[in-house]
Parts: C-alpha cells; structure tokens; sequence
C-alpha cells in the first residue's frame, strides 16, 4: 500500500509539471536559493563592528533627524510637531516629526488603496529582488544605522540592538520572501493536464493595510509593514513614537531598495486618530498589531461596528503581550533557572513582549534560588546603553516609567508582597528603574496576573504537595497565553506539564528562558489575550497577506449539455 501510495504521488507531480501550450495563466519561474539566519555580530572590545558601531553612535546622536509623513512621493510636515528623545537622557532629541491629520492619513487610504491595483500586478519574482536587496543593505551598508537608531532611540544595549534591528529584521525580510516564493510550488491537481489546468495565485488583498507597530522591537515595525506589502498590498505604516527613527531608517532602506512610491506610506499619528480614521474607510482590508490589548479590543470593536460598509471582511493579526511563566519543578537545575530568568526578566528592562514577569519555585528550592537571583541581580549595571558593559539601560518613557514604578510601590505596601531586591527608580535624567524582585504569598495578587512591561519579576514559593494546584494557575490566574516556560529534569514531570500547559503559551520552552524566539526556528505568536496566533517568523504568516485565487482553465470545447445517462 505504500509503494501504491508513493506512485500515486509521483504520477501527480508529474501531471503538476505539465502545462498545455495554449494556457493564458504565466508560469512562476524563480530561481531557487536556500534561507538561514543572519549570523550575530559580538561587537567584542577592539572588533571591526563595535568601531563601527561606536561612529554610527555619535553621528546619530549629534543630530535631530526631520522626520516627515510620507505619502507616495509627497513628504509632508504639520503644524503637530513632535520629538522622539533618548529614554536614558530624555532632554536629548534625536528625531523632530509630526502627526497626520484624520485629513492626512484619508489622503494615505486614497494613495495605498490606487497603489495596490498596480503593485499586486508586479511579478512576484520581482518583489523578491526588491526584498533580497533591502536585506543586503539592512545586513551591510545600513547595519549600524539601523542598530544606532535602536539603541538611541528605544534604549537597548549593542546585543539587543543586534539581535533584533539587524539580524532579527533581515531574517523577517529574507524568510518571509523564502516562503512567498515557496508558496508558488503549490498547484492543485490536474487530472488531465491538455484538458483541464487547474492553477493557483496568490493576490494581494483588495483595498489597503493598516500596520500598527510598537517601539520595543524595530523588527517587529519591519515586519508588520512590509510583509504585507510583499503579498500585493498597500499599506499605512503608523509607527510607534518611540520607535520613529530606527522605523523610518527601514523606511528609507526599503525605497532605496526599488519598492515604489505608494505601496507603503509612512504616518505617524496619534492612535485614536489613525484608528478612528483606518476603520472608517470601506477600503480597509486589514489591520497588522502589536500593542496592548486595550488598543486592539478597540480596533475589533470598532471594525464589528463599521462591518456593512467595508468592500471585504478585514483580517485582523494582533499580538498583545503576556504574563509570561517560568514554573520550576523541583527536579530542576538551579544554576539554569537562576541564568534564565535574570536575562528574560530583566534583559531590556523586561520590555520584550515575551519576558518572564512572573515564577513559581518549589519551596524546597526557593533558598537557593533567591539567593542566586539576589546574588546575580546585584551585578547588573543599568545605564547608558552605549556603554558596553551595561546589562539594560532606562524604560522607554515617562508613561511606562509611571506604570510600572506604581506596581514597584503597590508591592511595598501590600501584606502579601516583600521586594526582596531592587525596588528603586529615578526618572531625574533618564527613565531608570532597578530591576526588582518581589516575593508574593498570594499567586493571585494583581501583580502576578497583570502584565507590566517592565523589570519586574514575581515569585511565588510553592508547596511542593500543591505542585498540580499551582500548575493549574500558570493557565487560569490570567487571560494572557504568549510564552512560558518550564525548569524539570523529571521527564514524567515534563510530559505532563506539556499537557497541562498547552493552552497556556503560543511558545513553550522547556529547561530554557521564554524570550529568544529566532525566526524560522521558533515561529512568534501566543492565544487568548495574547493575540490571533499567526506565528511571524513561521511559513503561514504570508498566507495571511495573500488573497488566493484558484483558477480553472479548460482546452477543450464543451458540445453537450446532457450527461450520456440522460440518453436512450
């Protein structure tokens, strides 16, 4: 049955392979090439990176950029200006820009919506070269720019820029045209090639694409702009803030690269502005998000209202964040929990969408553990992130800073909280706050169920014959499932909280820390209230930008209307 199986398939990909001559529908011919990561640079003392990177520093931060809107060809600047400042030294500049007006933003709809019909017809091996060219310049001429602005701007150390405004941007541009193209190998079945063809496109989505990004990864601004636009969409790219100037770097890289005026147009706005705008046109084809939760439940809400009058159902892709886990079994080695958690807590201030904010240790091993975390917390340097021996560096701004320094102050006067290290900020030159560690009693007190974005970490000592009750919390005490991870070296243990967990992480890491996600090798993505799920970095999220269409061809003239059992 095998073999039968294995022929069966051969047959029909060589019935794939043929084509009648007289098909109208064009072959997608592109050349095959291999994808893998962009390597890690370690910008080690004396290398040829870090000399480069130091240069690329100071000219960023000798400047205050002019930032304009950019629609199609036009650059425009209001009358609503606007500064994005360094995080650790705020009273600096970097970048000068201005919000779009509801009228501005219209005036991007009418530009992306016309822009669409005519990029959706470029050939989809042309689109690849635009894509494999932007990534070679984001890889080498632009590389330091891209990590410069980032540190500048969003505060993350030489490492964390790295990761992710130059390895982790170029792996979204490099992957996510691998698995467009890989796409194109697909093609239904032709039972009898010379005289029925059946084919597959892949269209861009009618209308435009509204990309809302957030300031805590420059790649994530890549990505939701301009995977879309690969598929053969028009896109409105509103940026984050505090993002502006690394998002506008990408910008300019990408229309460097051959990508036409109009296909993605550059708007920063105030949120309820664009939002309000965006969901009201009846060209709205879909919404890109990452953000909080409230802002996308906003953006749903108000697409459900406006249903009757769109052209097409919007799809909506959001990612929100998390209450993120680290559960340790008492099987677990210390030594590895303790170095996992203080880097996802606390790398980036805790500011990745991933970070691990809360944790549940046995009491048996919580001694050794908090004096680990004490011990290793004691070493981190928080300052000024181009000095290179800082662990992280300031939050990102003064709303963030008031946000989580008021769950630093609830846990020093609640009974069921102790901050057990750290527990100081500063916001006097930059947005400073220790990375801070509170030990809970209760594992339902609103600072181990509500996200805070922030460094800091909360624990919960728990009982060892509670084991399954607590594990039973990881997936309840919060509508959040992102990531989360689990410390055990007892196998039986593993396989059960494999189960017992399921639900509880878009992305699951056992025995390592739950941020670190690598595109193509863990695909991004979490469920609940932590968004739709739709995996970036993985091989279906162009999928999610494309408009298939399936297309029958027939060859030979149809003369009869009755089926031969209809006759005597």
């Amino acid at each position: 049955m095998l073999n039968l199986c294995r022929q069966g398939l051969i047959c029909n990909a060589q019935r794939l392979n043929c084509r009648a001559l007289s098909s109208v529908v064009p072959e997608v011919k592109i050349d095959d090439f291999r994808v893998k990561n962009e390597p890690i640079l370690s910008y080690l003392k004396g290398s040829k990176e870090r000399k480069e990177l130091v240069a690329a520093l100071k000219e960023t931060a000798s400047e205050c950029e002019d930032v304009p809107i950019v629609i199609g060809d036009e650059e425009i600047r209001t009358n609503d200006v606007r500064y994005q400042v360094m995080p650790h030294n705020h009273q600096k500049k970097i970048a000068k820009f201005y919000y779009a007006t509801s009228d501005i933003v219209q005036r991007a709809i009418e530009v992306a919506t016309k822009a669409q019909v005519t990029w959706d017809r470029v050939p989809l091996e042309e689109r690849l070269q635009i894509w494999h060219r932007a990534a070679d310049l984001m890889a080498n001429k632009y590389r330091m720019k891209l990590n410069a602005t980032t540190m500048l701007g969003q505060a993350k150390t030489a490492i964390q820029a790295e990761i992710d405004s130059a390895a982790e941007l170029i792996d979204f541009f490099r992957f996510n045209a691998y698995a467009a193209k890989e796409l194109t190998k697909y093609q239904p079945i032709s039972e009898e090639p010379s005289v029925t063809l059946n084919s597959m496109r892949y269209r861009g989505i009618g209308g435009f694409i509204a990309a809302v990004s957030p300031f805590n990864f420059t790649a994530i601004g890549g990505n939701l702009a301009y995977t879309p636009a690969l598929m053969g969409n028009g896109v409105l790219w509103k940026p984050s803030d505090t993002a502006l100037l690394s998002n506008y770097t990408i910008f300019k890289i990408a229309r460097e690269a051959g990508l036409p005026p109009g296909v993605v147009n550059f708007v920063p706005a105030d949120g309820p502005v664009f939002g309000d705008a965006v969901t009201s046109s009846p060209h709205l084809g879909g919404i890109n998000f990452t953000g909080s939760v409230a802002t996308f439940n906003r953006l749903w809400t108000q697409v459900g209202q406006n249903i009757n009058r769109y052209r097409s159902y919007p799809r909506l892709i959001g990612e929100c964040g998390g209450k993120n886990y680290h559960f340790v079994h008492p099987s677990a080695d210390v030594t590895t929990v303790i170095m996992g958690t203080i880097r996802s807590a606390f790398e980036f201030c805790g500011q990745k969408c991933s970070a691990c904010s809360r944790m549940y240790v046995p009491q048996s091993l919580w001694p050794k553990i908090k004096a680990g975390l004490l011990a290793e917390r004691s070493k981190l340097k928080i300052g000024d992130p181009t000095e290179f021996d800082s662990f992280t560096s300031a939050v990102i701004d003064d709303k963030a800073f008031q946000r989580i320094s008021s769950y630093i102050e609830h846990a020093k006067n609640s009974k069921n909280l102790s901050v057990i290290g750290g527990g100081k900020y500063d916001d006097s030159k930059g947005y400073f706050i220790q990375p801070t560690i509170v030990e809970s009693t209760d594992p339902e007190d609103r600072i181990m169920v509500e996200e805070i974005f922030g460094p800091v970490l909360s624990v919960y000592p728990y009982r060892e014959q509670d084991l399954d009750s607590t594990l039973r919390l990881v997936g309840e005490s919060t509508p959040y499932a992102l990531t989360g991870a689990v410390f055990a070296t007892d196998q039986r243990f593993l396989q059960h909280a494999l189960e017992e967990l399921k639900q509880t992480a878009g992305n699951f890491y056992i025995n390592d820390k739950s941020t670190g996600s690598v595109v193509g090798q863990q695909p991004f993505g979490g469920g609940r209230m932590s968004g739709t799920n739709d995996k970036a970095g993985g091989p279906h999220y162009v999928l999610r930008w494309t408009s298939p269409q399936a297309i029958k061809e027939t060859f030979v003239p149809l003369t009869e209307w009755k089926y031969p059992y209809m006759s005597d």
